[in-house]
């Protein structure tokens, strides 16, 4: 089975060829991460502050967590700033700020703001969470640990908390401490749906699939519009070659997501086993406009090619992806077929050696029928 993690955030997978030399492995694995919310805080600015400024400073931070509790979320930011216009040293009115930005989508801004939240109140737990989520958003795995494990004390009993800290793991590729977060999330609240969606996932990337798929089926019992366990189920469907009820799953999630890259991808993916390529090409297409950089969608572009018997572009397509992730399931069985399409016996050979020492076993497999 091919998985790719996307995060936190993350947390799919990709395939193809002719539908009948299919193996059942679907397209990408997905970790839930946008139903998310950081904490709100509501404070008021305190008891110390009698002065007028301070005074101004706190009407306009509650008439910031109105506009923000209403998700108009330039006019939070604009009364957050008025507040700090007012106390330049407002941790509180930095906080709500940094999180009225990263709900509009300025991860920069958020983690500026949740820095200076934290330089003016190094002791600031929430901050720190709400900082370890734009982190991890933004790559910085090892970051948002370290934010986490400042405030471990303070946090330890929060589901919440339980499942950034796993998803932190995931990243860092440390999969033993991330189940033991994940199942003390589920511990702390068995009615944690993001907590069960990846725990799901990660179970699915052990090969664990019966119990990703009954963590992944009850997290949508809590909730039927989780989409990353919806896009997940439909790879568990896909694994048992139940292309169509996956495809249903898939364009379920894409319908919370329309927009998210993986899940077209993973519709491509299923449309190719399901025979229906020239639906596949622009989901496929569409995914790498939004995502350029994702190497499971130029595979699945390259498998869309060498089905039509498209040689060179397969081949572009399939030595993209080995430049951008050579870890991509499969890739070099794939990239072997399209270099024998080509008439590159040789490279054909060398690209199965090459996925065969990589742990592919289709290349390998190939590799002993053809090369040998």
């Amino acid at each position: 089975m091919t998985t790719q993690i996307s995060l936190p955030t993350d947390s799919s997978i990709q395939e193809g060829q002719t539908a009948k030399e299919q193996t059942g492995r679907p397209a990408r694995l997905q970790y839930a991460r946008y139903t998310l919310f950081l904490l709100l805080l509501v404070l008021a600015v305190g008891s110390g502050c009698s002065d007028s400024n301070a005074d101004e400073a706190a009407q306009f931070f509650l008439r910031g967590n109105l506009q923000l509790q209403k998700r108009e979320y330039r006019e939070a930011i604009r009364y957050y700033t008025e507040a700090l216009d007012k106390k330049p040293d407002f941790a509180d009115a930095y906080n709500n700020r940094g999180l009225a930005k990263y709900r509009n989508g300025d991860r920069e801004g958020a983690l500026a703001d949740y820095n200076r939240a934290i330089d003016t109140d190094p002791d600031f737990g929430a901050t720190y969470l709400n900082r370890a989520e734009v982190r991890l958003e933004t790559g910085d795995a090892a970051g948002s640990l370290a934010d986490l494990q400042r405030i471990e004390r303070e946090y330890k009993d929060s589901s919440f908390y339980q499942v950034r800290l796993a998803d932190s793991y995931v990243r860092l590729n440390k999969p033993a401490p991330a189940q033991a977060a994940y199942d003390r999330a589920v511990q702390l609240d068995p009615k944690n749906a993001e907590a069960l969606t990846n725990r799901g996932a990660l179970l699915y990337s052990q090969k664990a699939y019966e119990q990703a798929e009954s963590d992944i089926r009850q997290a949508l019992l809590l909730n039927p519009k989780q989409d990353a366990a919806l896009n997940n189920l439909s790879l568990l469907l896909a694994r048992a070659e139940n292309y169509t009820d996956a495809l249903t799953y898939v364009d379920r999630a894409l319908l919370v997501q329309p927009n998210q890259p993986y899940y077209l991808n993973n519709k491509a993916y299923l449309l190719l086993m399901l025979n229906r390529s020239e639906e596949a090409l622009p989901l496929v297409q569409e995914s790498l406009r939004l995502d350029p950089d994702n190497a499971w969608a130029h595979r699945t572009a390259g498998i869309y090619y060498l089905n039509r018997q498209e040689g060179v572009k397969a081949l572009a397509s399939f030595r993209q992806a080995e430049r951008l992730d050579a870890s991509v399931d499969d890739l070099y069985y794939y990239l072997g077929r399209a270099e024998q399409a080509s008439g590159n016996r040789q490279a054909a050979c060398e690209a199965w050696q090459r996925g065969e020492s990589a742990g592919d076993l289709r290349a390998g497999a190939e590799r002993r029928k053809q090369c040998i």
